[in-house]
């Protein structure tokens, strides 16, 4: 009796292992298949509409973006300046992040220029590399355009 329950402890053992091997192949196919059906989501346009949404002083300064690397780097440029928590003038250099449709934190951008109309923004683990956002950020839902 105890050779048989050993047998049966072994099998399923074995069958624990198999199936947690098998997840794990599956898990390596889907994800980088969800980001890049995610990732093909982005258009110019998306990427303008998400620096409004993300933060409160570039709302109402219409952006219009331009694609340097498809769905990781954009140039945009803000038909008017931005008004707010920064001081006229004092822009260069700031980031701020960027949220999509679904309110999800999907990048940053960073001022070009001291008027901060010109900015360069990026999707993703860009963002995070250009240390723009944090990677704990990276992916959290918005509540709604920072401020501060």
């Amino acid at each position: 009796m105890n050779t048989t329950t050993d047998r049966l402890a072994r099998l399923g053992d074995a069958l624990h292992a198999a199936t947690a091997a098998v997840a794990l192949v599956a898990a390596a196919i889907a994800v980088p298949g969800a980001a890049l059906a995610a990732g093909s989501l982005f258009s110019s346009d998306d990427v303008a509409r998400s620096m409004p949404a993300g933060t409160r002083m570039l709302q109402g300064t219409d952006p219009t973006c331009t694609v340097v690397r498809d769905q990781v780097e954009y140039r945009c440029t803000l038909a008017r300046a931005p008004r707010g928590e920064i001081a006229p003038g004092q822009f260069k250099g700031t980031v701020e992040p960027t949220v999509d449709a679904r309110s999800i934190v999907n990048g940053g951008c960073r001022s070009l220029d001291a008027n901060g109309t010109e900015w360069s923004c990026y999707l993703g683990q860009a963002a995070v590399d250009e240390k723009i956002i944090a990677r704990g950020f990276l992916g959290q839902r918005s509540q709604g355009p920072g401020v501060g």
